[in-house]
């Protein structure tokens, strides 16, 4: 049986949407207290960003941008064990970006950003993360800085979609 084109091409791209969404399948494999660093990175594959703590842990970084909608942070202790788990595009880190951060600042709290872009008129600079608020409600959370000083001067949201 032959299938018109379109039927075929939709099929086709009907696969590969799975197959991109279901990338972090394994996440769920993660358990804090029970799983290793080794077992992140064989799930998660390289951190993006890392970050050394005082304690000896490690903060590792998994941004699935710029298209994806998921950031995740792992917390490794000293002793190569998941203590802490998260995905951080969210409403409750967002808030806690404040004027005056810099941008190391906020990306160890919600990762690499998608995009950034210079606004020399504006003296500013506009670094945005990819997210949704519900299943296919995608935004974009911004990240306004002084492109004098590199620090926060304001947050704003954007629907993704929305000229406004």
């Amino acid at each position: 049986m032959i299938r018109p084109l379109h039927v075929l091409l939709a099929s086709i791209a009907s696969l590969v949407a799975l197959f991109l969404s279901g990338c972090d399948y394994r996440v769920n494999e993660l358990t804090p207290g029970k799983s290793t660093g080794f077992q992140v990175r064989d799930v998660l594959g390289t951190p993006t960003g890392e970050w050394k703590e005082a304690d000896g842990s490690m903060q590792w970084e998994f941004a699935r941008g710029p298209q994806g909608v998921v950031t995740y942070m792992a917390i490794i202790g000293p002793d190569n064990v998941l203590k802490d788990f998260r995905q951080v595009l969210n409403q409750s880190n967002f808030g806690r970006i404040q004027p005056g951060m810099s941008k190391d600042e906020v990306r160890k709290i919600i990762g690499r950003p998608a995009e950034s872009m210079p606004f020399p008129m504006k003296k500013e600079e506009v670094q945005s993360w990819r997210y949704e608020e519900g299943p296919n409600d995608p935004y974009f959370f911004n990240v306004h800085y002084s492109l004098d000083e590199g620090k926060v001067t304001s947050t704003s949201k954007q629907k993704i979609g929305d000229a406004r």
